[in-house]
Formats: structure tokens, sequence, C-alpha cells
């Protein structure tokens, strides 16, 4: 057919887009292409028929990227439960221990610059009678700009409080939370503690047995691999995590997740994970020096331009691979429409589920006009100086340009 033979317009558009938008996804390693295609077309059994070779086979396949998967957290692979994503493991924890630990409370901390895939299933939860307390981060303007004190945490728990939820790393601002020592805290409290860790696996090193959290929540897409595959990791010792399983009808994932498991997908995870990981110390180092180009040479270039988070000069508290500007005067989504060329993030929510600006921008203090003129840069491992030379020249050019014709946010 046709089609087969020659790219769409929107394909060939698509060509020589700058892809600065990792936070958001990522693109597919080639490298784990290859074996999830392996995998949909050599490997194709089901993992949960046993009377067989092909779901032998895929039950193999399952359980070595189960083991892989473990060893890059520091955990056993009798602790990773797979999903279809960070969302719907959040889901599953969250609800989970809630609806299991009912007699205990009903009372749950978190941070108000969550991910809206812990933030959304919170307030679901609070309309049937559960109470949140959302904990402020640190200010706009200061050094550890969204960062929160451990004892926030400490003061916000109380004797029916079930659980606590704290991301490891913001997708928005990068910023690196204190999980370790709000674990310690949690754990003299008798509480259960869960993380969002999507924007942290395969970015910085990540054991669950330093962090001590009891779930954490994590997926694929980000570090390279395919979409619609996650993971849930969920102690099993000290303590013993027990959940409410969220679906059911089969008890696959040890009754935990039922559904045929997406064995391509796991298989991707898998190797996604083994690479990332293999990676992760020369990643940080090139996409953070990528990443202080690019600012220097945006505030070199463009006046009233601001850096929205932590410093950038302190490893300790933000990803290196996280960049979030404000450009006074110009409505973010006018900017990002100037550039086509360019695919970043708009500190205005993009969706007509949610007009809002960025409510983690606005938790910082920033201003509505401020926030809707905010740009997520988010570097990856396949941009190359030359994607910063055409970034700073076309952030450049349209705010510029957009300042000249009054496109005031």
């Amino acid at each position: 057919s046709g089609r087969s033979l020659a790219l769409t317009k929107t394909e060939t558009d698509l060509v020589d887009i700058v892809y600065l938008d990792n936070h958001s996804t990522t693109q597919v390693d080639p490298r784990v292409a290859d074996e999830v295609l392996r995998a949909m077309t050599e490997n194709y059994g089901n993992a949960g028929s046993t009377s067989h070779r092909m779901g032998w086979a895929a039950r193999d396949a399952v359980e070595e990227a189960r083991e892989t998967i473990a060893a890059a957290i520091g955990a056993s692979d009798r602790e990773i439960v797979f999903t279809s994503g960070a969302t719907e493991s959040n889901n599953l924890a969250l609800r989970g221990i809630l609806e299991r630990n009912r007699r205990k409370g009903n009372h749950v901390v978190t941070v108000a610059t969550e991910h809206k895939a812990v933030l959304d299933p919170l307030a679901r939860l609070a309309r049937g009678g559960t109470e949140v307390t959302y904990l402020q981060p640190r200010q706009q303007g200061q050094a550890d700009a969204g960062w929160i004190e451990p004892q926030q945490v400490a003061d916000a728990i109380r004797d029916d409080t079930v659980l606590v939820s704290v991301m490891l790393a913001n997708n928005e601002i990068g910023v690196l939370l204190p999980l370790a020592e709000i674990a310690g805290i949690c754990k003299e409290r008798g509480v259960f503690l869960h993380t969002d860790a999507t924007q942290a696996v395969g970015r910085i090193p990540v054991d669950v047995t330093k962090l001590d959290v009891d779930l954490m929540s994590f997926s694929a897409h980000k570090v390279y691999g395919p979409k619609g595959v996650g993971a849930l990791f969920v102690r099993k010792r000290s303590p013993h995590v027990r959940l409410t399983p969220q679906i059911d009808g089969g008890g696959q994932e040890n009754g935990l997740r039922s559904g045929t498991l997406n064995v391509p997908g796991i298989v991707g995870f898998g190797a996604a994970m083994r690479f990332a990981c293999d990676e992760l110390e020369m990643e940080a180092k090139r996409q953070g020096d990528l990443r202080d180009e690019l600012y220097r040479r945006l505030m070199e270039n463009v006046d009233d331009a601001e850096l929205n988070g932590p410093i950038l000069t302190d490893p300790a508290i933000r990803l290196s691979n996280n960049l979030n500007i404000s450009f006074a005067g110009v409505d973010g989504e006018a900017l990002m429409l100037g550039m086509k060329r360019i695919a970043v993030s708009s500190g205005s929510a993009c969706t007509s589920a949610n007009p809002e600006p960025s409510h983690v921008l606005r938790a910082l203090g920033l201003s509505e006009d401020l926030t809707r003129s905010s740009l997520r840069f988010g570097l990856g491992k396949f941009n190359t100086p030359e994607h910063i030379d055409i970034a700073v020249e076309l952030v450049t050019e349209t705010v510029g340009r957009l300042r000249k014709l009054g496109n005031t946010a």
C-alpha cells in the first residue's frame, strides 16, 4: 500500500523535531525495541498458559525481566507487581493500602506538588471520607524551592494516619525529596510510606532498601522502554505490606493485579532497566552538562527569564536533566506553538480536563502569569549539543517576536 511506501505529512513533519520533553515520555531505545519485537513475533505465548512450551517460554521471559527490574532497585523479584504503568501502580498502592487498613485509620499525608496520578486518586478517596493533609513546599526564590522538610511529615502524622505518599523526584521542577529521612519518621510512627519514583528510576540511583519505602511506583516509558507497562514495588519484609487488589479476574501477580500479562512490554521494561542502569552515571553527567549549557545560554540571550525550582548546582536536590524556566510577558502555549520544531511542555496544563496552570508552580508561589509563561525542558539520552543550539536559537527568536507583538500571558 501507499501507506507503507511513504511517510505521511505528519510523520514527515516529525522527522526533524528536537525532542526535549523526556519527563513526559522517552523514545524507545532501539535495542529495547528489538527485544520487544522478538517477544511479539517469536515468544508470543500467554505467560499464564502452563500446558505447553510457548506458555512456559513467555513465563520465563517475564520472570527474567522481573528479576532484572528487582535487582535494579534493590528489591527481590517477589516484591515486583507488573501494572499498565505508574498511574495504575499509584492507584493500587493508595487505594490498596487504605482499603486494607480501614480499621487503623483514614488519614493520608502527601505533598501539594505531587503528580496528578497521586492527587486525583486521593481526591476521589477524599470524596469517600478519607482525610488528606497536603504539605506545602519551600517557595520559589529559595535555593531549595520545592523541598519538603522531613519535620513537616512528622508534624502532619496523626494517630489515625495510615499512609504517607511523597514523590522521589518531581516531574516539573526536578526537585529530589528526602525519602530516607521521611521513611525513618514513618517507621517510628507505624505508617506506610509510598513514593512515586517515576521520574527518578533510571535517572538517579534508586535502592528501596536504602530509601526504606514500603511501596514504589515506576514506569517503563520514562526509561526508554515501551508505554503501557509499569511496576509497583510492594515490600515483603519488615513489614510485609498487604494490599486490597483493585482489578479482579484471573489472580495474576499473586492476586494483586489480575489480567493477562503484557509479555512484550514486560520484556522491554526489563531491557530498558538493564540499559538505564548500565549507562546511568555517564548519562546523568552528559545530560547535566547539556542542561547547564541550555540554561546558561538562555539566560544570556533572553531578558526577564527566571529559573523555577531548586538551584542547578546541587545534584542532590535536582534531577540533572530537568530545566524549568519562566519567560515573563509571553504565554507558554503561544511560545510552544511558535517554535514547532521543539517538543517541550508548558507550565499550563494542555488538556481540556484540566485547563488550570501548573499546580506545581503555583504551589511554589508563582503568579498565574509567570506560571503560564513557563516551559519545562527534559533532556534525554538521544539529545545532542546540536539540539541545544537549535533550542536556544528558536526560544530566543520566538520570545523576542511574541514580546514585540504584545502577546502577553
